[in-house]
């Protein structure tokens, strides 16, 4: 089955393991997947991933991380800009989630990057989720 939009893809599929407990899934291998994967792993909220090869073009898998007691790190995982309403913000209009707790995940034309490193390299683009 064809998948349109793989972010969205990712996003669901983290949720939904994330409610189930799983301590890892499986997503779509593509380029803007392992740069937020990246990203994900950089900041603190999974453990790691890895490329799984399974004949075609690989499955990304990403190690959920919880907290000591059991608890989510990631608690709200929403996508932003979609296939039919993109959203593109300069750097000094990015969003600071939870008043910078949160962080949200940028495609620019350094790579997908945190609002963070935006900040940092003085970069906006599309702003493709929000991870609390």
């Amino acid at each position: 089955m064809a998948i349109n939009d793989p972010i969205s893809d990712m996003v669901t599929r983290i949720r939904n393991a994330l409610a189930g407990k799983a301590k890892s899934v499986d997503c779509v291998n593509s380029g803007v997947c392992r740069g937020v994967a990246q990203v994900l792993k950089d900041e603190g909220y999974i453990d790691g991933f890895e490329v799984v090869q399974d004949g075609h073009s690989g499955k990304l898998r990403l190690k959920l991380k919880y907290g000591a007691r059991g608890e989510h790190v990631i608690h709200m995982l929403r996508r932003e800009s979609k296939p039919g309403r993109r959203v593109y913000k300069r750097v000094e209009e990015l969003p600071r989630p939870l008043q910078g707790l949160g962080i949200c995940v940028v495609s620019t034309s350094k790579g997908v990057l945190s609002d963070r490193k935006c900040r940092q390299h003085k970069v906006g683009g599309e702003l493709l989720c929000v991870i609390e």
